[in-house]
Parts: C-alpha cells; sequence; structure tokens
C-alpha cells in the first residue's frame, strides 16, 4: 500500500452522560447567538433519551466492521475515531496516532453532502487540530460523496426496507401509495446559496428513488433548524410539511431521514417524537425509515472512497472521481 497508515473516523460528538448535555450545548453552539432557552430544550430532548447521544456508539460500531473491511480490500490501516465537539476530541485523537507513529491518515467525515458545515468546516477542524499538535499525521479528508453508487445503494436498500415494513403493517396498497417524504439537516439559506447542499440532496434522493420504487411521489424537507428565528433557513420544515400533505389526500408518509448517516438525537427526537406526534394527530399512516448507518452498501462505499484516494491529494471541493452511473 504504502500510501495511508491509518483511517480515522472523524464526527460531529455527542454527551454520553446526563452531566455532558449542557457543555456539549454550550460548546457547539458557542459564538453562534443561540438563546440558553432553547439549549435548555435540546436538552430535554436528551434528557427522554436517557441524558445520552447514540452518536459515538454508533461511530464505534461503523469502525468495527471497517477494520476488517478495510484489510479485506488489502488497505490494512490502523482505526482511530475523533469528534469535533466531544471526547474522543480530535486534537487527543491526533496526538494518540502521532504516538502509535502514524504519519498519513486518510479522514473519513460522517458527512455526504457539500456544505461549509458538512465539508469545509471539518477541513478547519483539521488542520486547526494539526496546528496544535505537534508532530501531526498529515491527514487527507475524503470528499463528499452524496453520488456515489454504493451510497445510493444503501439508501435505496434502507428506502426499500421502510416500504416494506410499512406495508406488513397497513398494507401493500397503502405502502405503494404512500408518499416519500426526504428529510435533512436545514442550514441557513445565506451558507445554501454558497454551496451544492440542497442539489446533492436532491440527486441522492432521485437515484435512491429510481433504486427503489420508480414511481412513488416524493419531496424534500427539512428538519433541526437552530440558531436565532430572524435568520432564514431552509424549508420546508418537516412538521409544517406534514401539516400540509392531508389537503393533498396523503393518507400515509415514509419518512426516510436522508441527509443523515446514523440514528442521533436529532433524528431519533425530531422524527419519532415530534413528527410521529404530528402524524398521529393528523391522521396519517407513518413510518420512518432507517439512516444508512452500518449497512453493508455503506461499509463498501467507504472501503472504496479510500480506495478511490489512493496515490492522490484530492481536493475536498474540487474533486470528483470517475465513477460508474448510479
Amino acid at each position: 500500500m504504502g500510501d495511508f497508515d491509518a483511517f480515522l473516523l472523524l464526527s460531529f460528538g455527542g454527551p454520553e452522560a446526563p452531566e455532558h448535555v449542557m457543555p456539549f450545548l454550550e460548546n457547539v453552539t458557542r459564538g453562534r447567538g443561540v438563546p440558553r432557552e432553547r439549549l435548555l430544550e435540546v436538552a430535554e430532548h436528551y434528557a427522554h433519551l436517557g441524558g445520552k447521544s447514540p452518536l459515538n456508539d454508533q461511530n464505534r460500531a461503523l469502525l468495527d466492521q471497517l477494520g476488517p473491511a478495510l484489510r479485506g480490500a488489502g488497505l490494512p490501516l490502523r482505526t482511530y475515531f475523533g469528534n469535533r465537539n466531544w471526547p474522543p476530541l480530535l486534537t487527543d485523537t491526533l496526538r494518540a496516532m502521532r504516538d502509535d507513529g502514524v504519519e498519513r491518515a486518510i479522514v473519513y467525515a460522517t458527512s455526504a453532502y457539500r456544505s461549509y458545515s458538512g465539508c469545509r468546516q471539518y477541513i478547519e477542524d483539521l488542520e486547526r487540530a494539526q496546528q496544535q499538535v505537534d508532530g501531526a499525521p498529515e491527514l487527507v479528508k475524503i470528499p463528499a460523496f452524496w453520488d456515489h453508487p454504493r451510497f445510493v445503494a444503501a439508501n435505496a436498500a434502507r428506502l426499500a426496507e421502510a416500504l416494506r415494513d410499512h406495508a406488513a403493517r397497513t398494507s401493500p396498497q397503502r405502502a405503494e401509495q404512500a408518499r416519500i417524504v426526504f428529510t435533512a439537516h436545514s442550514i441557513p439559506q445565506a451558507m445554501a446559496a454558497t454551496c451544492a447542499y440542497e442539489a446533492d440532496l436532491r440527486e441522492t434522493a432521485q437515484q435512491a428513488i429510481v433504486g427503489a420504487c420508480p414511481n412513488a411521489a416524493w419531496d424534500l424537507v427539512y428538519q433541526s433548524r437552530s440558531g436565532p428565528p430572524s435568520v432564514p433557513w431552509l424549508e420546508p420544515d418537516i412538521l409544517d410539511h406534514l401539516r400540509a400533505l392531508p389537503a393533498h389526500g396523503v393518507r400515509d408518509v415514509v419518512v426516510v431521514p436522508i441527509g443523515f448517516l446514523s440514528d442521533h438525537v436529532e433524528v431519533i427526537w425530531d422524527l419519532d417524537h415530534e413528527a410521529a406526534a404530528v402524524a398521529r394527530d393528523l391522521g396519517l399512516g407513518f413510518h420512518r425509515g432507517a439512516t444508512v448507518g452500518t449497512h453493508p452498501e455503506m461499509v463498501a462505499t467507504i472501503v472504496e472512497l479510500v480506495q478511490e484516494c489512493m496515490g492522490r491529494k484530492p481536493s475536498c471541493c474540487a474533486y470528483t472521481p470517475r465513477r460508474p452511473g448510479a
């Protein structure tokens, strides 16, 4: 191999005990003008889930599968895990990598789409952490991968699973007529105007529909907005969208969080609690599909992304590998 000697999974981070929740939220929102009342509201969401985010455990589960998969593909890379906002913090992970003798690592950030917060900010995090750690290894971030055929296949598989589950709970006819509602994390409209975030999401959603249910009607909506109410974010919001659907004759919705890679607190609270409650009040049949998580096609996606970066130093915002069509 001789190109990379380690693989680093870089993620957002999340609290792992009730006493971590407020410090974590304050760390995430520092300098963004988020009212404390909003932080307390979000802290309640964590409290309902035991005061712990499932995100770190899910990332560890993904790493457990990636190590053998990478070795099986002829990539005997040591695997590491670091976070942007909560332990294991990226700087601590880089110190451990340096002490282990790592010289050059490929970095997988848990975000598939192009935006400042989903791509460029991770690059800035990596650069800042390298400056803080003497002797830190060279780090090469894998580019955004919204269009990777196996990533699309993982999303199509999750959609097909959700439709089968909904058919089992209702009827095949109702599942065939269900409205597919893809959701993604909202971002400020000013940020969206500078990147391809919306276009990427629509491309992945369209290809997933083609792979799972070509004739289904679908929408792309947003969730989990934060920040001052005066700042416009991408819409429609999932809750507003659900409220509008019965007037169009929709009886059932299958909600698929295509913009998220794992079932962390925002997915669980915003969809399984709030959106499900709104649908129930409206008399809508509601089923929420899973994120790609550790689906075999997702694991294969990451392995192929590493292989694509071998022997080159891609620019995260400009590099587009040649891939077969989805």
